[in-house]
């Protein structure tokens, strides 16, 4: 599995969504402080949307740490790019977590500090506020209409 986790990467800095989502389960359960609990599609279409809005951009992905047997895995990985909204560099460092079935993942977790990378993508008011609850809130609200939206447009189901 540890192949899997390491495929799964390479896809991303390659941003290729397909080879990503091919190793999802279709009953997967993504989670992170950006987008909260994502399930099935949405998951899948996450990775799409990500991908797809860092096309042609300074966007790199750099794993180290991984470890994996047939049930579990973990990853360090790291995001380079600039963030859409305000144009400033962000450095967001990940810790993944990965349980796996039937051979492709099932659940997977990314923890980072939403307070660090809130600083970063919008400065002073992410170091202000980046850290209280009604912004992780509001930006899993933000995030998730901008996902639902996606779908919309690309006509996949939820």
């Amino acid at each position: 599995m540890k192949n899997t986790i390491q495929t799964f990467y390479k896809a991303f800095n390659d941003l290729d969504a397909d080879t990503m989502c091919s190793f999802y389960h279709e009953d997967i359960v993504f989670e992170d402080p950006a987008f909260g609990i994502l399930k099935g599609n949405k998951a899948k279409a996450m990775w799409h949307m990500l991908c797809e809005s860092q096309k042609g951009k300074n966007f790199k992905v750099e794993v180290s740490n991984i470890k994996a047997d047939s049930n579990t895995g973990s990853a360090h990985w790291e995001a380079f790019y600039n963030f859409s909204q305000t144009k400033r560099k962000v450095h967001n460092r990940i810790d993944a977590k990965f349980e796996f079935k039937d051979g492709l993942i099932i659940n997977h977790k990314d923890d980072f500090s939403l307070h660090l990378w809130a600083r970063q993508a919008f400065g002073i008011k992410g170091l202000l506020f980046g850290g209280m609850g009604f912004f992780k809130s509001k930006l899993n609200t933000q995030t998730n209409r901008l996902l639902e939206k996606y779908m919309k447009e690309k006509k996949l189901s939820p």
